[in-house]
């Protein structure tokens, strides 16, 4: 990537100058982090071993849980890191890199969510031929586009955001390297190639959004048509959970970017930070543990499992 400056590293914001407070923003981002890890990788877990799971829906939902991980694992540990060793630098290449990964997560969540309103689609307005158009094949093809575009965009947008010259500072005023707030950092004209990108994410997240709006449309009118009240609710209750987790992802990333980061403090930058990036992945294995007695009953299977196990273990050793 061509960049003219001598920016050598960025200054990411601190959370506080209080040596307490650095202390106390790195125990609770440890907390949100570690409870992340364990619910997706309870739901991962669950997904592989239980075989009543083994249908496009949860193998969907594993690629989830996956890149939902992902996403967190870019920019938490490196702000606890930050604020456990009182240091705020992150280098140039380190910028690069989080964000080329961020965007890649980010995106292929928003692909995927898009397949699962096909997915659901499908099962429910077109039952008869669920087997046949979501084989194992073309679920696994679907999953693989997810993460190759994902790839591609993320080349593009980080490509687009690197190749500016930064000529404002090196102080980014948010706890990872945030696009909006590097291109407050570019010279005037040098970010327009950037501009034109985002204008183009815009236009692909509306386009994915009309998809997932249109789908559920059709899956409403199909699940009136439901005669049995048992039967109307059960098909709500596969949607729900995935209609909650794109609203969430949506509504979290729309308030962030739609916001107007030049006349924003940096508590408020920071608070909506923490909102879209944290909120979405954190909460989606809660949602779906809670809201899906498929996965409940496995999750509850796998800990009583894990708990019998370790009873029989301790009887045996004694």
């Amino acid at each position: 990537m061509s960049n003219q400056t001598t920016v050598t590293e960025f200054l990411l914001l601190e959370f506080s100058d209080v040596r307490e407070l650095q202390i106390l923003h790195f125990v609770g981002f440890l907390l949100l982090y570690l409870t992340s890890l364990l619910g997706n990788l309870l739901i991962i877990i669950a997904i592989a071993f239980d075989r009543h799971l083994h249908n496009p829906m949860y193998f969907f939902l594993m690629n989830l849980s996956i890149l939902d991980f992902g996403s967190l694992s870019v920019t938490i540990p490196k702000s606890m890191a930050n604020s456990l060793t009182n240091n705020r630098s992150i280098p140039y290449s380190g910028c690069v890199t989080q964000v080329s990964f961020y965007i890649f997560f980010a995106s292929a969540n928003f692909a995927l969510l898009t397949i699962m309103a096909y997915d659901r689609y499908v099962a429910i307005c077109q039952p008869l031929h669920y087997e046949m158009v979501m084989n194992r094949r073309a679920c696994v093809q679907m999953a693989a586009s997810a993460w190759i575009s994902g790839i591609l965009y993320s080349a593009l947008h980080t490509g687009n955001t690197f190749a500016i010259s930064f000529c404002g500072g090196n102080m980014v005023d948010q706890f990872f390297c945030e696009i909006p707030q590097l291109l407050h950092l570019a010279c005037s004209n040098s970010h327009l190639g950037e501009i034109v990108v985002i204008s183009f994410s815009v236009l692909l997240c509306l386009i994915c959004f009309a998809f997932i709006i249109v789908s559920y449309v059709q899956i409403y009118k199909a699940v009136l048509r439901i005669p049995s009240g048992q039967g109307r609710h059960k098909a709500f209750s596969t949607c729900i959970p995935h209609l909650i987790v794109v609203s969430l992802f949506l509504f979290t990333g729309s308030f962030a970017f739609l916001k107007p980061t030049s006349n924003s403090s940096s508590d408020l930058n920071l608070l909506v930070a923490v909102l879209y990036s944290i909120m979405p992945p954190m909460m989606n294995p809660i949602i779906y543990s809670m809201r899906n007695k498929e996965m409940k009953g496995a999750l509850s299977k796998l800990i009583g499992w894990r708990i019998f196990s370790k009873n029989k273990m301790s009887v045996f050793l004694h």
